[in-house]
């Protein structure tokens, strides 16, 4: 379970390829700080760590991963937003993100605002129940508010901070990026759903 609060970013090493499955190599400032079989959030997508060493840890994707995130699109040197699970006792300064990804979106439009940024994600219609205005969504895996919301498109807001401690700066127009929304509002819809069947 993690909060959508990114603690720092990794640099993709190396990318491996097994069958159907992809393992990436990743340095980053907490890398030697892991451990095998912890969980642990890049991009917003929880993978297991399987190796540390000498200042990189591994972690691999499966086909069902690989499908339904931006994980085929990532390349060597490219940064990606990491997030260790949260820890009980510890604040929730973000919401509650499984780091299972329902789908990704894509940037139609990004604007600076005199010192913070604006931008416009596209998702498909199938999810349109799961976000409200004002509700909380996971980008690359940082949680965020959406506003100015219709059946496909949402809007956010970011502060210089989020901006430049995450990888959303490298985020443009036409960039895929993964999506989770609430699980609050997935519990409450399928609930709805059962009790309609009744």
């Amino acid at each position: 379970m993690f909060t959508g609060i990114i603690e720092c970013t990794g640099i993709i090493k190396k990318i491996e390829s097994s069958g159907t499955n992809r393992s990436f190599w990743i340095s980053s400032p907490i890398s030697n700080e892991l451990s095998a079989d912890q969980s642990v959030a890049h991009d917003g997508i929880c993978l297991t760590v399987e190796v540390v060493e000498k200042g990189l840890h591994k972690v691999t994707a499966v086909a069902e991963t690989i499908e339904k995130t931006n994980i085929q699109q990532w390349k060597e040197n490219m940064s990606v937003n990491i997030e260790r699970c949260m820890t009980l006792g510890g604040r929730l300064d973000g919401h509650i993100v499984q780091g299972h990804v329902d789908g990704t979106g894509v940037c139609i439009q990004k604007e600076e605002k005199s010192g913070s940024w604006e931008y416009r994600f596209r998702f498909s219609e199938q999810f349109a129940s799961l976000i409200v205005e004002k509700g909380s969504i996971c980008v690359n895996g940082i949680s965020l508010t959406a506003f100015d919301i219709n059946s496909t498109e949402f809007s956010v807001a970011i502060i210089p901070y989020t901006y430049t401690h995450t990888t959303l700066s490298m985020v443009v127009p036409e960039s895929i990026v993964n999506l989770e929304f609430d699980i609050v509002g997935k519990y409450i819809l399928r609930n709805t759903q059962i009790q309609q069947k009744a």
